[in-house]
């Protein structure tokens, strides 16, 4: 029989914490979720290794959906400097593990998926867990939820090789958004700051993940 707890807290302490992880509220958050309870029952024993866990299936050229790998994705929270009073936006929460651990960080947490059974799975799971504090939508995800908007952090759960202005303008101002930036067959994680009406960004350190639906840069057009 696996031994779920003793898999969870080896991941913190030997994937994130080794890897500049130092808010305690993450790293309890993430002893506290069992993240083998939002993978499929087939993958569950791959639920606390450190790559992506599938969790859905390729479909008309997509790649699977994954949860991110813990230390990529507790790298990237970390970067979004949430705090209890934050409202978060989840962008491809996927099963909603990532929405869990965020809200045990945050006051509230908004969760766009655009896979419905997905979104349906994640809302059923976030509800056996007990996490009152979260709200999936189903919807597309460059789009974000800009009826909710805005918020003080957005999670974008995988790479990006652009990220919609409609989106960085869902951030209240000094917030941040963080996710992969795709280059190339590599990426970094990177976190952009609203300061008014104006945005930067920095790289943070080396990452991959899979290019997530609607994120895949816009050709331009030249005369």
């Amino acid at each position: 029989m696996i031994d779920s707890t003793a898999q969870r807290i080896n991941m913190v302490e030997s994937q994130v914490r080794p890897s500049d992880v130092t808010d305690r509220r993450i790293l309890r958050a993430m002893l506290d979720v069992p993240r083998e309870a939002f993978v499929p029952q087939a993958r569950q024993a791959l639920a606390y290794i450190d790559a992506p866990v599938p969790v859905g299936p390729a479909s008309a050229g997509r790649p699977a959906r994954t949860l991110l790998a813990p230390r990529t994705f507790a790298k990237l929270v970390q970067l979004a400097e949430i705090d209890p009073a934050s409202v978060v936006l989840d962008v491809g929460c996927a099963t909603g593990y990532s929405t869990a651990v965020l809200a045990r960080l945050a006051k509230a947490v908004v969760a766009v998926e655009l896979d419905p059974a997905l979104a349906a799975q994640a809302r059923e799971t976030l509800r056996k867990q007990g996490v009152s504090n979260a709200l999936v939508i189903d919807g597309a995800l460059e789009a974000g939820a800009p009826s909710h908007a805005p918020f003080d952090a957005i999670l974008v759960n995988g790479a990006v090789e652009q990220v919609p202005d409609a989106l960085l303008g869902q951030l209240k101002d000094g917030g941040r958004l963080v996710g992969i930036l795709a280059q190339g067959p590599a990426g970094r994680g990177q976190v952009w700051r609203r300061r008014g009406t104006v945005f930067d960004s920095r790289p943070v350190f080396d990452a991959g993940a899979d290019l997530l639906p609607g994120f895949a840069r816009q050709p331009e057009f030249t005369f």
